[in-house]
């Protein structure tokens, strides 16, 4: 995946934990904007990011969301680095141990 790709998703996922956070900033609609928020970001959660993975971070999502005081927690961008950082640096990490063994 191209990195411009992952960086517009980047900013998505910043954009969607925004979205998480209205029930903090707006007084009033905060318990009623996390039973409608929960479910939509989980949904959301899992056609971002496919696979176990996703569906894992679909569960926390929803938790998190459902939870009260848990909405300062960027689910989304987490996974995101989760998934672009420090995912691919241990997959070349593996990929660079192997050609070192076979020299």
């Amino acid at each position: 995946m191209p990195k411009t790709k992952n960086y517009k998703k980047l900013a998505l996922c910043v954009l969607l934990d925004a979205v998480g956070y209205i029930s903090f900033v707006v007084p009033g609609i905060g318990e009623f904007s996390d039973i409608i928020w929960a479910p939509a970001s989980a949904y959301i959660m899992t056609k971002l990011y496919k696979g176990q993975q996703g569906k894992i971070a679909a569960g926390i999502s929803f938790l998190e969301e459902a939870m009260p005081g848990l909405d300062i927690i960027p689910t989304f961008t987490l996974m995101w680095f989760y998934t672009y950082v420090f995912s691919t640096n241990s997959s070349e990490n593996k990929q660079l141990k192997s050609k070192k063994s076979l020299i």
